[in-house]
């Protein structure tokens, strides 16, 4: 029985290991992943196992991201609470429950219009106010709200989209996986100039794939 678990105490725990045992020290992230429940963004019979190391299914077959994947993507970004964020690939919701936790508005992309209604709902249940969701192509951003502080791209892709590029602010900063549909590695992108930008290769990770115009079709 659901009742059974103590959430509070797995999602501590889950920080504890999985977030600051692996090197995160930003204090802002480590603060949101504290107080946003995990288990109110995965399916009812995944609930148990919410604060698992890894992946779990979520609606239009596609995943929830691990805890440490989101803890890294989001610290990456380096934001600070005036800050405004575009995130692509919704999914269920999670990381932009996180996201606003620390910034002062999300906006968030999906393609899925069944996954697009699901973390709406579960935001508001939450009474997150804050972010904004688009059913989409995320591969192509959300101009209307540009410029933004930061970009966080929760799926692969072949290359960093020019749209995302132009819509991130000077000195502002993007995360995402590019490569190959099976095995990407994390890029940060900052913007350091109105025509200049320095990216930079991290580690190797393995998420959705981007699907869409500036994307795999």
């Amino acid at each position: 029985m659901l009742e059974e678990y103590d959430f509070a105490a797995e999602r501590a725990a889950m920080v504890a290991e999985q977030v600051v045992g692996r090197g995160i020290t930003d204090t802002a992230v480590i603060r949101a992943m504290s107080i946003v429940p995990r288990e109110h963004f995965v399916l009812p019979e995944y609930a148990e196992f919410a604060y698992s190391d890894g992946p779990l299914p979520i609606p239009a077959e596609q995943t929830i991201s691990q805890p440490y994947v989101v803890a890294l993507m989001i610290s990456l970004l380096r934001l600070q609470p005036t800050d405004k964020v575009l995130e692509i690939g919704t999914g269920s919701g999670y990381a932009a429950a996180v996201l606003s936790r620390i910034v002062r508005e999300v906006y968030t992309v999906e393609r899925h219009a069944e996954l697009a209604e699901y973390a709406r709902e579960r935001l508001a249940d939450l009474g997150y106010d804050n972010v904004f969701i688009r059913h989409g192509d995320g591969s192509l951003g959300w101009p209307e709200h540009a410029p933004y502080d930061g970009i966080i791209v929760a799926a692969g892709g072949p290359k960093v989209p020019q749209p995302l590029r132009e819509q991130l602010a000077v000195g502002g900063r993007l995360v995402m996986p590019v490569g190959r549909r099976t095995s990407q590695s994390l890029v940060l992108v900052e913007r350091v100039g109105e025509n200049k930008f320095r990216q930079k290769k991290l580690q190797g990770v393995r998420l959705v794939p981007l699907v869409g115009k500036e994307g795999y079709r």
